[in-house]
C-alpha cells in the first residue's frame, strides 16, 4: 500500500494519485432570536430554509420586522448579520407612511440580513441612546456598532437600494 500524507485541504495517497476531500464549510452563522434572545448557529447553507430558534422554535426570520424594546435591542444586535432598525413614533406621519414599505423590504432583504423596529414614544430611552433626532430614521448596524443612518421615510425599492449600497443585504 502506498504511504498516505495529509494535507490541509487534500490527501495524497501516492505521488501520481491524489483525492481532494470537499471543502471546509464556512462556519455557522450566529443569529439571535428576536422572541426568546438566544443565540442560534445556523450553517450559512441553510440559511434561506426558513430555520427555527433552538429554543423557543419561532422562526428566525418573519419576513417582517421585529419590534425592539430597551430590554430586547442588545441581544438583537449580537450576531453575524447586520441589523436595519427603524426609529419611528406613532403620532409621525411619515413613519406611518413608511411602516408598509419598511416590512416590504424586509421581505426583499431577510434572510441577508435583519429588520426591527423601535417606538421612540414607546421606548425613549433607545432613541436618546442613539442620538436619533428625526423620525424615521434608519440605521444599519453591524458587529453591535452603527454603521450608518439615514433620515426621512423612503419607500420599499429606496430602502432596499439605500442597504444594497451600504454593503448589506
Amino acid at each position: 500500500m502506498a504511504a498516505s500524507r495529509v494535507d490541509a485541504h487534500r490527501v495524497t495517497l501516492a505521488p501520481s494519485r491524489k483525492v481532494s476531500l470537499p471543502a471546509v464549510h464556512d462556519a455557522p452563522l450566529e443569529v439571535p432570536c428576536l422572541h426568546c434572545q438566544a443565540l442560534n448557529r445556523v450553517p450559512p447553507a441553510r440559511i434561506g430554509e426558513a430555520p427555527n430558534c433552538g429554543r423557543c422554535h419561532s422562526p428566525l426570520f418573519a419576513g417582517r420586522p421585529h419590534a425592539l424594546t430597551t430590554a430586547t435591542f442588545d441581544a438583537a444586535l449580537r450576531g453575524d448579520l447586520p441589523l436595519l432598525v427603524d426609529f419611528w413614533a406613532p403620532w409621525c406621519g411619515p413613519c406611518r407612511t413608511m411602516a408598509p414599505q419598511f416590512e416590504a423590504a424586509a421581505g426583499q432583504l431577510e434572510p441577508r440580513l435583519r429588520l426591527a423596529k423601535v417606538d421612540t414614544e414607546a421606548e425613549p430611552a433607545l432613541g436618546q441612546r442613539h442620538g436619533v433626532r428625526s423620525i424615521p430614521t434608519v440605521a444599519l448596524f453591524k458587529g453591535g456598532r452603527e454603521i450608518t443612518r439615514q433620515a426621512g421615510a423612503m419607500s420599499a425599492a429606496q430602502i432596499v437600494a439605500w442597504t444594497r449600497s451600504q454593503g448589506a443585504g
